[in-house]
């Protein structure tokens, strides 16, 4: 595609795909307003409500302001890091003594909810249905056949987690504590408060955002490391690594591969013109393995010299896998501090980690992507 037809008309989803790295950033950066996040208001508000991705202009930087600085700076250092290393500690006590483990089902997918749902102060034995519901939801985003089943889950699912958050948002407003979620309902910008729904919608989304994307990059950055042995014992030797295999793992198995946008205008892209109004299909997955942009795209390399793990999780990224532009990821450097501490963490309690029987991991999805099991062995440590 890439190279005979790096604009497609995709006729099942209604879209125009782009695959080139050139492509997929022009659209995310958007410096000349050709895009709009527009296409969310049917992909994803039926499961979230209205989110603060559909918004744009001054609504949008003024809602972007009130969330932001939770997930960076001196709050992500002093109240958040704290609560990522004893989630992670609390996970791998789990199975630190058996000598194998799950990644995925005993600890990725369970790791990422958890700090969500401790950051914002809510009732951790309730992870299943939290992963129930951003199961749903992430099913939702990638129904791309239309199966009615599947959309009506992810309906339902906005029904139920608005009966759960609503009557904890309006507690927290009359009693707020040092929780991310009485941040949300007590910060103001401009004059600018966010409503119960807002917030109801902010938390559903990053829910589904931060589990469903730190789960399958953390399983990936392993699968990835297992499959060179060499790397990996690099990184365990050298932890400052472990953001060069965070960045390599977002550009050569990024967990989200197709994020859409709408056009406002024509657009000349490479290989012809978007109509306005169109939807177009960016391949994450295949603009960060463009040979265009990378030397060696199909290799996974933690040392390679064109991506810059300094910039990988900020909107100078010279990845695809967060977006770019006024649309970055807002969780960035929040999952960037889960994938150092939890991989760190894991290292430490399994010193000559290695696949159970020879296992191969297999990446399962479309829209989100990942290894759906990934079973270790190791020599259990003490301590």
């Amino acid at each position: 595609m890439r190279q005979n037809a790096p604009l497609l008309w995709h006729e099942a989803t209604r879209s125009y795909i782009v695959s080139r790295y050139e492509d997929v950033e022009r659209v995310f950066k958007d410096k000349a307003g050709e895009f709009t996040t527009e296409n969310y208001d049917w992909q994803i508000e039926p499961v979230h409500g209205r989110t603060i991705l559909q918004l744009s202009g001054r609504e949008h930087a003024v809602r972007r302001a009130l969330v932001a600085p939770a997930f960076r700076g001196s709050d992500l250092r002093d109240k958040f890091l704290p609560v990522i290393e004893r989630n992670s500690r609390e996970l791998i006590d789990g199975f630190r003594h058996s000598g194998s483990v799950d990644l995925v089902a005993d600890y990725a997918t369970r790791f990422p909810v958890n700090v969500i749902a401790d950051m914002l102060g809510l009732d951790k034995s309730d992870y299943e249905r939290f992963h129930g519901w951003y199961t749903a939801v992430i099913a939702f985003l990638g129904n791309l056949s239309g199966d009615q089943e599947v959309a009506r889950a992810g309906e339902r699912t906005r029904v139920e987690f608005a009966a759960y958050m609503l009557p904890i948002i309006r507690k927290r407003r009359e009693e707020p504590g040092d929780d991310l979620l009485s941040t949300l309902c007590t910060a103001e910008v401009d004059g600018v408060r966010m409503s119960d729904e807002d917030v109801k919608a902010f938390c559903s989304l990053l829910l589904a955002a931060g589990g469903e994307t730190t789960d399958k990059a953390i399983a990936g950055i392993f699968a990835n490391l297992l499959a060179h042995p060499e790397q990996l014992e690099a990184v365990r030797a050298d932890r400052s690594l472990i953001a060069r295999a965070f960045a390599e793992t977002l550009r050569y198995t990024p967990p989200v591969h197709m994020i859409m946008r709408q056009s406002a205008t024509d657009v000349e892209l490479s290989g012809g013109t978007v109509p306005a109004g169109s939807t177009v299909t960016c391949l994450i997955g295949s603009a960060n393995r463009d040979e265009e942009r990378y030397r060696d795209p199909d290799t996974f390399d933690i040392f390679r010299e064109d991506l810059s793990a300094t910039n990988a999780f900020s909107a100078a990224a010279d990845h695809l896998a967060f977006a770019l532009g006024r649309h970055f990821c807002v969780g960035a450097l929040l999952a960037r501090s889960e994938v150092e501490i939890g991989v760190g963490q894991l290292l430490d309690a399994m010193p000559d980690l290695r696949p159970a029987g020879g296992f191969v991991p297999v990446e399962h999805g479309v829209f989100t992507r990942g290894p759906q099991s990934l079973p270790v062995r190791f020599t259990p440590v003490s301590g």
